[in-house]
């Protein structure tokens, strides 16, 4: 059985041991997707306040950040101490827990590039400057980054690990109007490709049963994003929670879930085909709490590894 290749076999292979990925979220960060700068609402999945409910939140304003540089920014020093207190919590349970080290900081929540390049430079030297931290992983859009912002990520990434995510989600310009994406896939491969020349690694995030796809669209998606020359991805399939638009389309009929079987059945073909140098880093993703409408099997994760590992096995492969 041939093991594929993680994102935490890539870590442990360069930095010699195992490195935690630690999430945190940056208060008051909001996405252009919400705020109305190019959308309203968000994407249809996305129920906005479950990104960063522990913390104590600056409402988002529209362009807000945008329009100061860190030294106008009143709430700079507050988010400092806050990404500190949520790292310290986060870290010390990993290290006490699992025996964890070494630490990437993963910039999770909403657009982590969606502000004055002096204030992103304050955060994520704050973050590279906690103990055993070896570098970053930065979520974003590819509406919500600049060119002086890839420039300074490459400069970083001479001495610390640096990955920005990105959501591809799919290459389908319908698809991504029909979710409220905000952009369209020309302008995903623009950035994907500009990191790429600079040398910042990239993980791409994929979403499989967006409405109206069928399995070849899906499989299409992936074989055009490895093409893009990306160095690690993510899989998820689409599911309802309260509160989003989709939960409404979803009650109105007009949008049903990807079943397990078809997600099993695309997920092990996009790992078959997935080029060796590309590393996994999640092959599933759901929510065990009330808040999920559907589909029921999206609850529990570990029944879903199961079902992908059997799946996997009938390739050859393990997860």
């Amino acid at each position: 059985m041939k093991q594929i290749y993680t994102f935490g076999t890539y870590l442990k292979d360069k930095f010699g041991e195992r490195v935690y990925k630690v999430p945190l979220s940056i208060m008051g960060f909001t996405c252009p997707n919400i705020d109305g700068t190019v959308a309203k609402g968000g994407c249809t999945f996305c129920e906005n306040d479950s990104f960063s409910p522990s913390l104590d939140k600056v409402k988002p304003l529209k362009g807000f950040f945008l329009n100061l540089d860190s030294s106008e920014n009143p709430y700079l020093e507050k988010q400092l101490l806050q990404i500190e207190e949520q790292f310290n919590t986060i870290s010390k349970h990993a290290t006490s827990e699992y025996g964890y080290k070494k630490f990437i900081v993963y910039f999770q929540s909403f657009t982590n590039t969606y502000a004055p390049l002096e204030t992103l430079k304050k955060l994520y030297l704050k973050a590279l400057s906690f103990p055993n931290v070896v570098g970053l992983s930065i979520g974003t859009r590819s509406d919500s980054i600049t060119d002086e912002t890839l420039e300074y990520l490459a400069e970083l990434s001479k001495d610390k690990e640096i990955w920005l995510e990105f959501g591809i989600q799919s290459i389908y310009d319908e698809t991504l109007v029909r979710i409220n994406r905000g952009h369209d896939s020309a302008n995903v491969e623009k950035w994907i490709l500009k990191a790429k020349e600079k040398n910042i690694k990239v993980c791409a995030h994929l979403i499989f049963g967006l409405p109206n796809e069928n399995r070849e669209m899906m499989i299409e998606t992936t074989k055009k994003s490895y093409k893009l020359g990306i160095d690690s991805i993510k899989y998820h399939p689409l599911y309802v929670v309260k509160r989003t638009a989709l939960a409404n389309e979803y009650a109105r009929g007009e949008f049903t879930p990807i079943s397990e079987s078809e997600y099993l059945e695309v997920l092990s073909e996009a790992i078959r085909l997935k080029p060796e140098n590309i590393s996994v880093q999640r092959v599933t993703a759901g929510i065990d709490d009330d808040s999920l409408i559907a589909p029921a099997w999206c609850i529990s994760k570990n029944d879903q590894i199961r079902a992908i590992n059997s799946k996997l096995k009938k390739i050859g492969l393990k997860y």
